[in-house]
C-alpha cells in the first residue's frame, strides 16, 4: 500500500481545531494529504496549528473542493465513514480492517468524513462509491472527528506493507467517462424509461470502482457497450425493413 496515494477528505468541517487534531492523527500513520470541502477562509489558522502543532504542513498543503465528486475525482475510490446502513446509506459497509484490504489491492483512495454533528448526509454518502463503518457501543455510538481519521489511518498504515497490483487503477473521473459511455448506449437501444438513468449510473460507478479498473478495461468495457448498441440498431432496421405490410 502506498500511503501518499491516499487522501483524507473532511466534508463541510465546522472547528477549526478538529482540523488541527485531524492533520496530527494522520502524521502519525505517514498519510499527508488533506482535502476539505469548504473554503480555507472560514477557519482559524491559529487555531488549525495549535491542535496540530508539528503536523501543521499537512493544513499549509491541504485543497479546498466544493463537492465530494470534485474532492475525489483524481481518486480510485471514495469511501464514505458512516455508522448508519440503508437503501439510501450504501447497503454493505465495510469495516475498517477490509477497508485496509480494499485499498492494499485498490491504490490511490479517499477516505471521506462528514461534518461533526452530522456526518455524512445522505446525498453526500451517495457521491462516494462504498461506505465505511467504525464500530462502537450502541449507548454512545459517535465519534470526535479525529478519533475516527486515528483509527482509520492507523489501520490503514498497519496493512502498508502489503503489495500494490501491478497496474495503476484509473481514477473516478475517468470511470464516469466509462459511466456515461455505458448508459448512453444502453440509452440507444431503449433499457431506460423516463427515469431509472442516474440509479444506473449510481450502480456501475460503484462496480467499476471497487473492480479497480485499468485504462485498457475501461476501453474494452466501452467497446462492448458501443457495438451492443450498434448491432442493435442494425437488428431493429433489418426487422423494420422485411416486416410484411
Amino acid at each position: 500500500m502506498d500511503l501518499s496515494k491516499i487522501c483524507i477528505v473532511l466534508c463541510r468541517p465546522e472547528e477549526s481545531r478538529n482540523i488541527g487534531a485531524v492533520c496530527r492523527a494522520m502524521a502519525n500513520s505517514g498519510i499527508t494529504r488533506l482535502r476539505i470541502v469548504g473554503r480555507r477562509q472560514d477557519y482559524d489558522d491559529e487555531k488549525v496549528r495549535i491542535l496540530a502543532i508539528h503536523a501543521a504542513y499537512i493544513w499549509e498543503q491541504a485543497s479546498f473542493f466544493d463537492t465530494i465528486t470534485a474532492a475525489t475525482a483524481d481518486c480510485s475510490f471514495a469511501a464514505g465513514t458512516t455508522r448508519r446502513a440503508g437503501k439510501k446509506r450504501k447497503d454493505k459497509l465495510l469495516l475498517p480492517e477490509e477497508l485496509a484490504q480494499h485499498t492494499a489491492a485498490v491504490p490511490g483512495g479517499a477516505i471521506v468524513f462528514g461534518n461533526e454533528r452530522t456526518g455524512l448526509t445522505d446525498e453526500e454518502l451517495n457521491e462516494c462509491t462504498l461506505g465505511v463503518t467504525i464500530p462502537s457501543s450502541p449507548t454512545f455510538a459517535s465519534l470526535n472527528l479525529s478519533h475516527a481519521v486515528q483509527i482509520i489511518c492507523y489501520t490503514l498504515y498497519r496493512k502498508s506493507t502489503l503489495r500494490s497490483p501491478g497496474y495503476t487503477p484509473v481514477s473516478l473521473s475517468r470511470i464516469d467517462e466509462t459511466v456515461t459511455s455505458v448508459t448512453d448506449n444502453l440509452k440507444k437501444i431503449g433499457f431506460f424509461s423516463v427515469t431509472g438513468r442516474p440509479e444506473m449510473e449510481q450502480f456501475w460507478r460503484a462496480v467499476f470502482s471497487r473492480a479497480a479498473l485499468s485504462e485498457g478495461e475501461c476501453q474494452y468495457i466501452e467497446k462492448i457497450f458501443t457495438k451492443a448498441a450498434g448491432l442493435a440498431g442494425k437488428a431493429a432496421a433489418k426487422t423494420e425493413y422485411i416486416c410484411p405490410e
